[in-house]
């Protein structure tokens, strides 16, 4: 973990709310390890806002990495202001990362909402590079929130809540008809609470393998401020322990067997 002044290399509004942003951090690019692990940014340099903003890390390049945020206050409207050429403060790599090993037999099926888009991009991009036959699903409310294309023949399935664009509802129904249609399915997904719930209750009711990546408020990134806290779901501490019963997102996560945790 190291702290580094990037170089923003480029800022861009790619759909509705939703921003891409590159960025030189040739220290912190040195560390990382794969899909699920993220980055804290300091959106500020002054104290009005003083805590940073965790952000997954959609791609690696070289020295060169990427986020996908939405703008959702007035941290994440200063970042979307940010300018190519400028610095800006961040801490990384954080976290673990999903288990993408190949010789379990098992066909994955990435799933991603919101921002959440961000780790199932890049293994989009690392399974295709690797020529993994694979599924992605990615749901949105409204068609002006998609930055790619409904293509069903390359295993490219996006949803809509209002049905503008690709299939009509959650990302529930399209993932349910997938797999049907794709025998030994392992899950990947992350994405706003709502979408991992309706996951978490359908894989822990069928037993299907999946690991998701939980989107969760930070403060530090770093377990300093024990907010980020999920319960395990077979916890049994031998006595009283907060630590055995509760987990820190920013040290055991993001990514977590699904049958694990309480959602």
């Amino acid at each position: 973990m190291r702290i580094e002044e990037a170089i923003i290399i480029s800022n861009d509004r790619i759909a509705s709310g939703i921003w891409r942003m590159r960025m030189n951090a040739s220290l912190i690019t040195q560390e990382i390890r794969g899909p699920g692990q993220f980055v804290n940014i300091a959106v500020s340099d002054s104290w009005d806002l003083p805590l940073r903003r965790p952000m997954s890390i959609a791609g690696v390049e070289g020295s060169h990495l990427e986020i996908i945020y939405k703008v959702f206050g007035e941290g994440t409207r200063r970042l979307s202001s940010r300018k190519t050429g400028e610095r800006i403060n961040i801490l990384g790599p954080l976290g673990n990362t999903f288990d993408l090993f190949q010789g379990d037999g098992l066909f994955p099926i990435l799933v991603g909402g919101g921002v959440g888009i961000a780790p199932i991009q890049w293994m989009h991009s690392y399974f295709e590079k690797e020529h993994v036959e694979h599924d992605m699903i990615v749901g949105a409310a409204t068609a002006e929130e998609h930055f790619m294309e409904h293509q069903p023949s390359q295993g490219i399935f996006l949803t809509t809540d209002d049905g503008t664009k690709g299939d009509h509802g959650t990302v529930m129904p399209t993932l349910e008809r997938r797999i049907e249609e794709r025998e030994n399915a392992k899950i990947f997904a992350c994405g706003p609470e709502p979408m991992l719930k309706a996951i978490h209750e359908f894989v822990t009711a069928s037993n299907f393998s999946c690991q998701m990546a939980l989107e969760s408020y930070m403060a530090c990134g770093t377990g300093i401020c024990q907010g980020c806290v999920v319960e395990w779901k077979n916890a049994s501490p031998k006595q009283h322990s907060y630590n055995e019963t509760y987990s820190l997102v920013c040290c055991d996560g993001p990514v977590y067997d699904a049958h694990e945790v309480i959602i």
